[in-house]
């Protein structure tokens, strides 16, 4: 199976596959940190680092499905290539494709998660609210099936009705 987290920066949709990480032993692909390490390794934050961040998370992806794994993606995935892009390898692998949506339905809340929140991610420059509010008016709604979670319920809630919609046949 092929799960994509959707959701602006600091929803807490990282959190909810972490934890679907480990209830499920698969591997968190997540586009983060792959793009701070691209920046560690020399290349200019000037360069479309973001979209290169969301090809190499697709190859280790693929790698982790074509071993008959399940895979979780953990990526923004606002825009429709994105989530085209993930409609793709599932059906390269003939493997289900599950979008799970994280929101925040206070947007105060959202905020003063977004500003105090630490992450270990060398090198990684968290967006600023300004920058995610911008993207909350870019973010494309799409007719896909999903799972919509509000990170207003707390994560263990969220994490197991995450695990009974992915217990769904598809």
């Amino acid at each position: 199976m092929l799960i994509a987290m959707a959701g602006l920066p600091g929803a807490g949709k990282s959190a909810v596959a972490e934890e679907l990480g480990r209830e499920l032993a698969a591997p968190v692909v997540s586009v983060d940190p792959i793009e701070a390490a691209m920046w560690r390794a020399g290349v200019a934050r000037a360069e479309p680092t973001g979209l290169a961040a969301y090809v190499v998370a697709e190859a280790v992806a693929d790698g982790v499905i074509a071993l008959g794994q399940t895979a979780i993606l953990d990526a923004v995935n606002a825009a429709p290539q994105a989530r085209e892009q993930w409609r793709s390898l599932a059906d390269r692998h003939a493997v289900p494709l599950v979008f799970i949506e994280v929101t925040c339905s206070d947007p105060e809340v959202h905020r003063r998660r977004l500003e105090s929140r630490v992450r270990a991610i060398p090198g990684f420059i968290d967006p600023t609210w300004e920058s995610v509010e911008a993207l909350r008016r870019q973010f494309t709604s799409w007719s896909d099936r999903r799972l919509v979670l509000d990170a207003m319920n707390d994560l263990t809630s969220s994490v197991a009705a995450a695990l009974r919609y992915l217990s769904a046949p598809y």
